[in-house]
């Protein structure tokens, strides 16, 4: 399997650190931190090998066959085969990206299982035939089983960090297998040209942020309802259309404030605020002092 992922590895190695880990004969364990706006991955349609998809911070889309979007938030997880992302176009709307990928060989899987595995009659076959046979990309909102399954894959002391990846791979595994409805939390999948609507909105709003702008002008602006143009801004990019905006501002007006020679009134302008005093409460909430004590500490 390792000859067969190194051409994906050429192709992220250039924009995010990997950490590849061997747990078992077939399984591999992978830390991905990516950072950038879109890219592209191809490589050869491989049945064989299923990919587990985690995201533990920011979020990532994958643009499937059919036009459709899927984003993952923290705590959700995907899983395909690697046949369904030969050709991938891949989003980070937040422009970071955290997570983790397990690599899974079901006919290496099959001939050299885990004991434990062993013991409960899973082998790649029977993963394959409850997963992946309707070759379909399994994307899901994460619950309180799951998180507790992906969270020992971070913060573990060193000398016993590959012994818990070990063991919650398998544990994850077995969930899966047992678990009944599991297409009963799968995530919406939107298409291209919703998710390229909500890309413009966005684009207009980051490059506008001395502006204030309406839902129902947006929505006019774009030919979208209110309602979906809302959902839709929350599931690429994880949270409402106020507060991301919020964010953006503040993050901006914390540059102004150390690079720049503006004045805090014209910092609050810029960004969208017509009184200098609401800017100060906002800024405040957000970074937890003032503008003024902000700029004199960094």
């Amino acid at each position: 399997m390792k000859q067969e992922l190194s051409q994906i590895q050429q192709k992220l190695s250039c924009i995010e650190d990997i950490n590849t880990i061997l747990l078992f004969s077939g399984i591999e364990l992978r830390y991905l931190s990516l950072t950038g706006n879109n890219f592209s991955i191809h490589h050869k349609q491989y049945d064989h090998i299923m990919v587990i998809n985690y995201c533990h911070s920011g979020r990532i889309g994958w643009k499937l066959e059919k036009g459709n979007y899927v984003y993952l938030g923290a705590g959700d997880f995907s899983i395909h085969t690697m046949k369904l992302c030969a050709d991938s176009e891949i989003n980070l709307p937040n422009n970071c990206y955290e997570g983790i990928m397990i690599y899974i060989d079901l006919n290496e899987l099959t001939k050299n299982p885990p004991q434990l595995l062993l013991e409960t009659g899973i082998t790649g076959t029977t993963l394959y035939e409850k997963l992946c046979k309707n070759e379909t990309f399994i994307s899901l909102t994460g619950n309180e089983q799951t998180e507790c399954i992906f969270q020992f894959f971070y913060n573990q002391p060193m000398n016993m960090q590959l012994a818990y990846q070990k063991i919650k791979v398998l544990e994850l595994l077995l969930y899966l297998y047992q678990a009944e409805n599991i297409s009963g939390h799968r995530i919406t999948g939107y298409q291209t040209d919703q998710i390229e609507v909500i890309r413009k909105i966005h684009e207009q709003l980051l490059h506008n942020l001395n502006r204030r702008f309406t839902i129902e002008e947006l929505s006019k602006q774009y030919f979208i309802n209110p309602t979906t143009m809302k959902s839709l801004f929350k599931s690429v990019y994880g949270t409402s259309i106020a507060a991301h905006m919020k964010e953006h501002r503040m993050r901006e007006a914390a540059k102004m404030l150390l690079e720049s020679n503006m004045s805090i009134a014209e910092v609050a302008s810029a960004v969208g605020y017509d009184s200098q005093s609401k800017f100060s409460t906002a800024f405040k909430g957000y970074f937890q002092m003032l503008p003024k004590e902000y700029k004199k500490n960094h």
